[in-house]
């Protein structure tokens, strides 16, 4: 056996126990299992119905703004980016050499990982001690939140923190159960990755060591297994620290920008909470909120003390450090889990067996009623007569979005195509022999990203910007005597070049976030070179 925390040399064993089985768990009584039987076998098929339902679905709208920025960083494979760690842009370049660059597509990565998180989120309930339908109901839980419906459905850096986060959890919860310290070695493996994909599972590393420190588990401080946990997670992220150190932390100074700037929706301690219980699904409130009073309070699962301090501290730390509303949503499936086995146990305590088909009805009805809010399951008209019947408005995470009249995840999947056919128009009216030497300036990477990878078809060069990453790109050697530039004031423009002509607007989509932008060719720069201005097109916000 492998050394413990607290225990002394360890004792000799048959092989097939020194190491955890790939394909058999344990349970209660420790006999070994296969991985499908007590239910998970329901789970896998609702697993492979998650993901039929996510890529049936997820190419109704365009592509969102979001998506252009990590298919245009993996086109520039890298440590690190400005706004984000650089696992997303590679495993997106990854997927479309394999799978092409249509919606499903660049979809595939996050549908993949919401079937995932509902086969994740069954097994930290049976580690718990959940049988049959603690697993069907913590899966079912996973399947209907609006939260991990909407990650499954658009590629973005929330879609693999919630596998991620749960990932660390699971092989906590394996050190414990098992009295393995190894285990904790796999938690600081997977907590490396999360940095490489997001840095906020440095919230959740910081509850789990919280935790620790305030419960019996402490213990496991005095193995060498926790440690070399926190060196693999610090050499599998170290790239990317020297990638920050390289290019002056970047992250760090747009985050102080977007809080000076006040982009944000600020919300109050009480106000944060309720949104939680939207993002999770008013439904899944009881279960949950059962959860965390298990992991709190409860005998049965003291030894999980930890999970329960490791969530009110990240409660806590969001909070205090006023991040959006979605930030906590990867730590709710060990809640939803633990909250499975003790409402499973109640049942069974109180022989009301006929509740467990009801409560997995309610549920999965309550989680269609909402489905249409984050999965594009309706056309837009009939969606925008749904959303004015909600009793509740959908929640803005940013002050900019107040005006749209879809949600953001929406209204950033409209308006692309129709401002690269007016940069087209504009490209196609320059002499050919002018052309070679223009460049195209976008005021973000939205704009930036869908000129990238729309424009291909109208022949247009990438763009250039000076938002987020687009700016340690820099001006690609154009001289800058010649731009056409997106988004802009004309009286601002004539005051750096000697010619400007309006091109015109971009064909007003009403569903968009941006809406008839306007389109200049510029010629003759007052500036001198594109290198000498640069530094001031630099946004980071």
């Amino acid at each position: 056996m492998p050394e413990t925390a607290g225990t002394g040399p360890a004792k000799a064993s048959l092989p097939s126990a020194d190491l955890p089985h790939v394909a058999l768990t344990n349970d209660q009584s420790g006999i070994q299992q296969s991985f499908f039987s007590g239910g998970m076998w329901i789970v896998s098929l609702m697993a492979v119905v998650t993901f039929a339902f996510h890529w049936f679905f997820n190419n109704r709208y365009g592509y969102f703004r979001d998506e252009f920025n990590y298919m245009a960083s993996g086109d520039h494979l890298a440590w690190g980016y400005v706004d984000q760690p650089p696992l997303i842009p590679f495993l997106i370049k990854i997927c479309r050499m394999v799978l092409g660059d249509s919606l499903r597509s660049v979809r595939f990565i996050p549908a993949l990982a919401a079937a995932a998180l509902v086969v994740l989120t069954a097994m930290i309930a049976r580690e718990l001690g959940g049988k049959r339908f603690a697993l069907i109901l913590a899966a079912v839980t996973a399947i209907v939140a609006p939260i991990y419906l909407s990650a499954g459905s658009l590629l973005t850096t929330n879609c693999l923190e919630p596998i991620l986060w749960m990932g660390c959890v699971y092989f906590a919860i394996l050190a414990i159960r098992r009295s393995d310290a190894r285990y904790w070695l796999w938690f600081g493996v997977v907590a490396g990755i999360g940095l490489e994909e997001k840095y906020s599972i440095a919230i959740l590393g910081f509850g789990i060591v919280l935790g620790l420190l305030l419960t019996k588990e402490r213990r496991a401080f005095a193995s060498k297994w926790i440690w070399l946990g926190a060196i693999a997670a610090f050499l599998i992220f170290l790239p990317n620290i020297l990638w920050n150190v390289h290019n002056h932390w970047p992250f760090f100074e747009l985050m102080h920008n977007i809080r000076a700037d006040g982009r944000d929706v600020q919300l109050p301690v009480l106000e944060f909470f309720a949104q939680q219980v939207l993002l999770l699904h008013p439904i899944t409130a009881p279960i949950w909120i059962t959860g965390l009073i298990a992991l709190l309070f409860s005998k049965r699962l003291a030894p999980y003390r930890l999970l329960g301090w490791c969530y009110l501290a990240a409660f806590t730390a969001f909070v205090l450090l006023d991040g959006k509303n979605y930030y906590l949503a990867p730590i709710y499936p060990m809640l939803l889990a633990a909250g499975a086995v003790m409402i499973e146990s109640g049942i069974r305590r109180t022989r009301q067996l006929w509740l467990q088909p009801v409560i997995v009805v309610v549920l999965l009805a309550g989680g269609a009623w909402l489905a249409p809010l984050i999965v594009p399951v309706l056309p837009v008209d009939k969606f925008l007569v749904y959303m004015d019947k909600l009793p509740f408005k959908a929640p803005r995470s940013e002050h900019s979005h107040m005006a749209a009249v879809l949600p953001q995840h929406y209204a950033d999947q409209f308006g692309w195509e129709e401002i690269t056919a007016r940069v087209a128009e504009a490209w196609n009216s320059l002499p050919p022999a002018e052309r070679a030497g223009c460049g195209i300036f976008a005021q973000d990477y939205g704009q930036a990203g869908a000129i990238d990878f729309l424009g291909r078809r109208y022949g247009l060069p990438p763009a250039l910007s000076g938002h987020q990453t687009y700016f340690l790109w820099g001006p690609r050697g154009y001289s800058g005597n010649c731009l056409i530039v997106l988004d802009d004031k004309q009286e601002v423009l004539e005051e750096l070049f000697e010619h400007v002509e309006f091109v015109g607007v971009s064909k007003d989509n009403p569903y968009a976030l941006e809406r008839e932008i306007p389109v200049f060719i510029c010629k003759g720069s007052k500036f001198g070179s594109l290198t000498d201005l640069w530094p001031k097109v630099k946004k980071w916000r």
